[in-house]
């Protein structure tokens, strides 16, 4: 894409993933089907109408597996089981079926790197000795000893840090009392890490992809792919990695230019520090040998009719090595955490655009473009913020607060543009409503484990996961529907915004953020956008601010900038990311700039 006359094209694909709008839910906080405050998968099929209205494709669902909810349901103690939280296997299987009848694909996610410690395996570990056939199941290692040739093993076996703060190995008390083996967990405490060196794990994960297969899904969001093998021999590591929700304080201090993503390099005396999800290349991300798991479950997808899919959570760079996991053989998609990350920023936009469709297609596979999910700020949020490149861990009543009306103009401008990109879209429930982040959510009702294991340091990801308002006048927004009964509170309180942002105040009005993704689906679905090429266009101007781009006919003009962008001559506006005369809707103004349109020749 580097002359405007010199299109990059991807392979033409029929398989539905290709160029699919994927709109993920996560259970907890999307509708509540019994009026207990919590979502459900009744909640979830109850709002089948509004996602087929809205104009999606597909919905995937976040886990809503038996567990504790240690960590929002992505601790799993049954893979096979739906917590009773969210209804029983016959609630999914009714949702499922309805869902198929509509015309909508369901995508559920697989957690394979680590288990709940509630899980009967890891309760079998406990209750059996060193060397047991059950704790070679997960990564089980002797201490190191304090005193050199005491045998305590009072020391972890390495050094490594947990993603959500704290060391990653915790140690057991063996059955007799005593002080025993450690375990790797490099999440939460009660996630302890499954060993993918042992065959009796991979015959297990791929005993549930056929479970969940046979029941009729459509396809596996893969969490933390890139885990799953660590480097033989555990070796120390003195880097600190991270997940996509921000740069960490410690990064700072260790020279992190504002505004660089977190996965930039920097000039820093301890550059192991920077916090990022891959530099410097840690011993348990993106090892080779998960390329072998995705290859043996990508036949097993294979026997299965229908086009069935898998997409990557892989927090992998540069966009080479992430094509990696989307070769032939290997997954259908993975998640284009670059894009997100360029924030809002034309020549960074452009550049990720550039490098990201260029490496998906060195390996003939779509691209994906996201903008937020249940791990970030919502980028409604983050564009609002006096640097909208920044990717914060959470915001908090003490940090900056962002221009929530500047911040919507831009988010729904980024929304036009990604959608108008060949590939596949993936939408976070309730963008669709202009949604920000509840940056002033109380410590109390926090439940994230980051916020708890940094000791408040990371406000974590409580703010974006907020329960969707449906109806404004209702209690909880309407939220939950009461069966029998008065309904429960929402599980985490709502902010005062989300009132007059509520779907039933959307509905119908023109400029509305609601309107304008029907609208942006709609059209992208008739134009075939998903499926089309790109190009940029003689007005492209990245370095002023301006991204242009051609998509068959359509000329997409996005202004980034702080100046006017005229619409070229010959082309008329078809859609526009700008509310025009419904600006006062929920507390909007009128921003000259900062928009994007859609415009086809006269």
């Amino acid at each position: 894409m580097s002359k405007p006359d010199v299109p990059v094209d991807r392979p033409a694909r029929q398989e539905w993933w290709a160029d699919a709008v994927v709109y993920q839910i996560y259970p907890r906080s999307f509708a509540d089907g019994n009026g207990d405050g919590m979502g459900d998968l009744r909640g979830v099929r109850d709002r089948l109408p509004y996602l087929q209205q809205l104009g999606v494709d597909a919905l995937w669902l976040s886990p809503f597996y038996k567990s504790p909810q240690a960590d929002g349901g992505y601790d799993v103690a049954d893979y096979r089981q739906v917590d009773p939280l969210f209804g029983s296997l016959e609630t999914f299987d009714a949702m499922l079926q309805e869902a198929h009848q509509r015309g909508l694909k369901v995508i559920v996610d697989l957690v394979p790197n680590h288990t709940s410690d509630e899980h009967v395996w890891f309760q079998e570990a406990l209750a059996s000795p060193p060397g047991s056939p059950e704790r070679a199941r997960y990564m089980f290692r002797a201490g190191k000893d304090e005193v050199p040739g005491s045998g305590d093993g009072n020391l972890a076996p390495n050094n490594w840090k947990s993603i959500f703060g704290g060391p990653a190995w915790s140690r057991i008390i063996e059955a007799d009392g005593s002080p025993g083996e450690w375990y790797l967990h490099l999440f939460d405490t009660k996630q302890p890490d499954l060993n993918w060196e042992n065959a009796e794990v991979h015959e297990e994960m791929r005993s549930v992809l056929r479970f969940w297969l046979n029941r009729g899904v459509d396809g596996f969001r893969v969490d933390v792919a890139h885990g799953l093998i660590k480097e033989p021999g555990l070796p120390d590591w003195e880097g600190v990695a991270a997940m996509v929700e921000g740069t960490a304080e410690v990064s700072r201090e260790a020279g992190h230019r504002p505004g660089d993503a977190p996965g930039a390099h920097t000039d820093a005396e301890e550059p192991h520090r920077a916090v990022s999800p891959v530099y410097p290349p840690s011993p348990f991300f993106d090892q080779d040998g998960v390329h072998d798991v995705y290859r043996d479950w990508h036949s097993v997808l294979a026997g299965y009719d229908g086009d069935r899919m898998m997409v990557a959570e892989a927090w992998v760079e540069p966009a080479e090595r992430l094509a990696r996991y989307t070769r032939p053989d290997e997954m259908q998609q993975a998640f284009n955490f670059d894009f997100l990350l360029a924030g809002w920023d034309a020549e960074r936009m452009a550049a990720s655009i550039e490098a990201s469709l260029a490496a998906a297609s060195s390996v003939g596979a779509p691209c994906t473009w996201v903008l937020s999910n249940h791990d970030t700020v919502r980028h409604t949020t983050r564009f609002g913020l006096k640097d909208p490149t920044t990717f914060p861990k959470g915001l908090g009543a003490d940090d900056e607060q962002p221009d929530a009306a500047l911040g919507l103009a831009r988010a729904r401008a980024a929304t036009l543009i990604s959608l108008a990109l060949p590939g596949s879209a993936y939408l976070y429930q309730g963008e669709e409503l202009g949604l920000p982040e509840h940056t002033t959510l109380p410590a109390d009702a926090r439940q994230d484990p980051t916020f708890f294991r940094t000791g408040g340091a990371e406000i974590g990801r409580d703010g974006c996961r907020v329960p969707l308002p449906w109806a404004a006048d209702l209690p909880g927004h309407g939220f939950s529907i009461a069966r029998d009964g008065e309904a429960s509170q929402p599980w985490l309180p709502q902010p005062d915004s989300f009132g007059a942002l509520a779907a039933d105040q959307q509905e119908g009005v023109p400029g509305s953020t609601l309107e304008l993704y029907r609208a942006a689906l709609a059209f992208r679905a008739a134009r075939r956008l998903g499926a089309g090429s790109v190009g940029w266009a003689e007005v492209h101007a990245p370095d002023s601010g301006v991204l242009a781009f051609q998509n068959g006919d359509i000329l997409v003009l996005g202004n980034l900038g702080f100046a006017s962008a005229p619409v070229p001559e010959g082309y008329s506006v078809v859609l526009s990311s700008d509310p025009g005369p419904a600006a006062e809707w929920a507390g909007m103004r009128e921003v000259p700039v900062d928009c994007t349109v859609y415009l086809a020749k006269d």
